[in-house]
């Protein structure tokens, strides 16, 4: 069986194509060096070195174990420093971006507890509303709402949100309250400016049933606590978070419109670059964050 330290020390005497150098970079004696050399090339079955009185040269087989050699040793120590990072107690300086949504109604109520378990962690919480760039390092975590398009970061699903079709009671006052879902034409409703040409689709589902508007809004916001505050202040009909409108609902200050029909839900993910570069204190963030909202009262 191979020796992972007879493999560490071709690696070092193949770089620096000296057995004498490569001892020494080692902190080993010459001749521990050439004992190791010599049982992996009898593992093998093949010369890795060409020797002669002035240098040291690689042989094709030796030349291409070196190659994989670097290779491996780079991920056996990336291996070992993540293994060891498991023990670390999670500390540091740790970015999330998110929502302004999502980081003033969750995250306000979320991070003091978090602290609290984590002392030692110090955040900074970035809430513009742009998808701010991970990989290159605008942030160490991020929240993301709806689908998430094909990239290369990793992606932990936290569940989904529920929306709901909402309205102030003064504004049903004056406009009166839809029966069914075709009496939303004529209404004045508050939506997000549409994507493209193409008018943002309201679906709404009973029963296996879908049915869809392609809304006109009296309104659009890019903002969606804008939309938010629209609509509790009777601007008119609009689809909101329920993690921004259950109090309202709860206390009557909002109306649930046509609650027989559902609107579908957002997907609720927590993304960060990469599983094997993943710090104590991100991956600390994300295990709480699984811990305090999946099967919680904003997601499904």
């Amino acid at each position: 069986m191979l020796d992972l330290n007879d493999l560490r020390v071709f690696e070092k005497v193949a770089t620096l194509k000296n057995f004498t150098a490569g001892a020494r970079a080692l902190g080993l004696p010459k001749s521990t060096v050439s004992r190791a050399i010599a049982r992996l090339e009898a593992e093998l079955g093949v010369r890795l070195f060409q020797r002669t009185t002035r240098e040291v040269g690689l042989t094709t087989t030796g030349a291409a174990l070196k190659d994989r050699c670097i290779e491996m040793m780079k991920e056996l120590t990336a291996t070992l420093d993540y293994v060891e990072s498991l023990t670390e107690t999670p500390r540091g300086h740790l970015t999330i971006a998110s929502g302004a949504g999502f980081g003033i109604n969750i995250l306000s109520e979320q991070l003091p507890v978090f602290l609290r378990r984590y002392p030692e962690i110090e955040i900074t919480l970035d809430l513009e509303s742009r998808a701010v760039d991970l990989v290159a390092g605008a942030a160490d975590v991020a929240i993301r709402l709806g689908p998430l398009p094909v990239s290369g970061l990793v992606a932990v699903r936290l569940g989904e949100m529920r929306r709901y079709l909402c309205a102030a009671p003064s504004y049903l006052a004056h406009r009166g309250v839809p029966k069914k879902i075709e009496d939303l034409a004529k209404h004045d409703l508050v939506e997000m400016p549409s994507l493209g040409t193409r008018a943002r689709a309201w679906k709404f589902t009973k029963g296996g049933v879908t049915k869809s508007i392609a809304p006109r809004p009296k309104i659009c916001v890019n903002e969606a606590l804008a939309i938010y505050r629209l609509i509790a202040h009777g601007a008119g009909l609009g689809i909101i978070s329920g993690y921004v409108c259950a109090s309202d609902l709860a206390a009557g200050r909002l109306v649930h419109v046509l609650p027989q029909w559902s609107a579908p839900p957002v997907e609720v993910n927590i993304v960060f670059p990469s599983r094997r570069e993943l710090s104590p204190t991100v991956r600390a963030f994300v295990d709480f964050m699984k811990e305090v909202n999946v099967g919680g009262r904003w997601i499904s």
